[in-house]
């Protein structure tokens, strides 16, 4: 099978010869064979397994997202990937991202509630003219 995980701005990984796949979708963990039938899953964020010919098991940290078979090619859209050989440094980079993404929510929601406040003290202003 060929293997190719999109993310929203580049293509993640363009995989050939991969022998089997294991992803985590709404319904639980599924399996991927080259002899499968076409399909498609709705994926939930976890941990994305394949394994190619040589032998060698790849692991990935995916998003929400979505895997479509058809034939030999499997796509695997999702918001956000990480990839990694190694399970723990794996957990490490997704710890360390939902840090930043943490980070950018609590200046986002600060920057928010300053325009609200601002926009109500105009529209307070405004009424008492």
């Amino acid at each position: 099978m060929d293997l190719k995980i999109l993310l929203p701005y580049r293509v993640f990984a363009d995989i050939k010869n991969v022998s089997r796949i294991v992803a985590e979708t709404t319904e639980g963990s599924y399996g991927l064979l080259p002899q499968r039938l076409d399909c498609v899953a709705a994926l939930v964020p976890g941990i994305f397994s394949y394994e190619t010919n040589a032998g060698a098991v790849k692991y990935l940290a995916v998003d929400d997202g979505i895997m479509v078979k058809t034939g030999a090619q499997v796509l695997v859209s999702v918001r956000n990937a990480f990839g990694g050989t190694d399970l723990g440094k794996l957990h490490e980079s997704v710890e360390n991202e939902y840090k930043k993404l943490d980070d950018s929510e609590r200046d986002i929601r600060a920057t928010m509630a300053k325009m609200e406040s601002g926009l109500i003290y105009s529209l307070e202003k405004f009424q008492k003219e």
